[in-house]
């Protein structure tokens, strides 16, 4: 699949004419046409999946008879408020999720690219690949690990909701058991401190950012010879600690696959989505059917 950056939604439409309003004595005065902001999905699916299978790469495992990765690009498609898709890849998979972008035809699907070696070097690809495409520095981005294939709406929309406040948000889930900040004892680790439990969560994503923000806070950590974040909040945490990040609501079955004991428990969250999505269509067609009796 051969894509670029001038076919992407992400870049406004400056061309827009305004209306026409008469005012008092005949006049008219143009009135601006404001544009809805691009809201993009980066899928990162770049990881090389050593905890899982070297030799089967866990984007392209099937799940409820569906590739990982294919659960995750369609969350972001199925959801109308996203505009743009880029999906972030390992060279070893990139022919094979290309094939199937292909086959099941994402139209949001702007751009497959190479990842790095570590997750913050994919980012950085997908961050450089839209500035290279002109998006806004308004522009939401959301950034989402392609092997958390069962995020919710919820999450996606509370996401693109909390950036028209804040700069910054992240999906999580409120912790339910207590955290232990450690230190250092030689060979062992002592508890350092212990956190409150309700100010504790476990981050997942997508993790949102406007995209002026996160570009900069890459800008500031690229100069730091110990920058080895292992998601894109912390980089705003640490290199732009004056923006608030928003906690949004996560779910317990926005798993990430990581093991192959993950496989099991993903497996029965997609029977659940299948399940509650052949009652839905049931119900809808029962409803259609009891309509068409009224008429």
């Amino acid at each position: 699949m051969t894509q670029n950056a001038s076919n992407s939604n992400a870049q406004p439409d400056d061309t827009a004419q305004p209306d026409d309003v008469a005012q008092p004595g005949g006049n008219t005065q143009p009135v601006p046409v404001v544009q809805p902001v691009p809201v993009v999905a980066v899928i990162l699916a770049a990881g090389f999946g050593t905890r899982f299978d070297p030799d089967n790469p866990k984007q392209l495992v099937s799940v409820g008879d569906k590739a990982i990765v294919a659960w995750s690009i369609e969350a972001f498609e199925s959801d109308p408020r996203v505009t743009d898709i880029v999906v972030v890849v390992n060279p070893r998979v990139r022919e094979a999720v290309e094939e199937l972008v292909d086959e099941a035809g994402y139209p949001k699907v702007r751009m497959i690219i190479d990842g790095g070696a570590e997750r913050v070097d994919s980012t950085m690809a997908a961050l450089d690949t839209l500035a290279s495409a002109g998006i806004p520095g308004d522009a939401k981005v959301l950034i989402h690990d392609a092997v958390r294939p069962f995020v919710e709406r919820s999450s996606i929309d509370g996401c693109i909701d909390a950036l028209d406040e804040y700069k910054a948000a992240t999906v999580a889930v409120a912790s339910t058991d207590t955290v232990l900040l450690t230190r250092d004892l030689g060979d062992r680790k002592a508890v350092a401190s212990v956190p409150d439990r309700p100010n504790t969560f476990r981050a997942q994503t997508p993790q949102a950012f406007r995209f002026a923000t996160i570009r900069a806070a890459y800008a500031k950590a690229d100069a730091d010879p110990d920058f080895h974040p292992t998601d894109d909040t912390r980089v705003v945490v640490d290199y732009l600690p004056e923006e608030p990040v928003a906690i949004v609501a996560g779910s317990e079955t926005n798993l990430k696959i990581t093991t192959l004991a993950d496989l099991p428990i993903a497996e029965r969250i997609a029977q659940d989505i299948a399940k509650a999505s052949a009652k839905a269509r049931m119900h809808a067609m029962l409803a259609e059917a009891a309509g068409q009796l009224k008429r």
